[in-house]
């Protein structure tokens, strides 16, 4: 069983990955994590969707990357990093990652990327070359961290 990566503009999406893409973030973000928060929150039609999906086409893994001057006025970013439940600690999270990172370098050059990381995971993001830039802050009731990888 082999894992498949794509990613598409958000011009791109068929609406089927629309929906398992926003079916996965509130699966995880909204339900798993009990976090009411806005995630619709108009980025998306600009930036570029990165989705893992299992043999079966299910859509395990997926990351939002957004060009300089969306997130983040200096920086491109990756964000709504989210794996599925089912398959956490078999290093997909890191796969993502790599692939997010790639990804972003192929489209936006070879640019510092910023993230707004969940606190906890700190040094999952430090083991891939991000370096924290400031305090812990409250983002949708839940600790953050902003990062940067150059």
């Amino acid at each position: 069983m082999s894992n498949t990566t794509t990613c598409k503009h958000f011009k791109e999406l068929s609406t089927t990955e629309l929906y398992n893409i926003i079916k996965l973030r509130i699966e995880v973000f909204s339900v798993e994590q009990n976090c009411p928060y806005q995630d619709a929150d108009g980025k998306d039609f600009d930036s570029w969707h990165l989705m893992i999906h299992d043999s079966n086409h299910n859509l395990i893994a997926y990351s939002r990357l957004l060009p300089k001057g969306i997130a983040y006025p200096d920086y491109c970013s990756i964000g709504r990093v989210v794996t599925l439940q089912s398959v956490r600690k078999q290093g997909l999270g890191k796969l993502l990652m790599h692939k997010s990172i790639e990804q972003a370098n192929t489209l936006f050059g070879n640019t510092p990327i910023k993230i707004s990381g969940q606190a906890y995971l700190r040094k999952f993001y430090t083991e891939l070359g991000f370096v924290a830039t400031g305090d812990e802050y409250m983002e949708d009731f839940i600790p953050h961290i902003a990062m940067v990888k150059k």
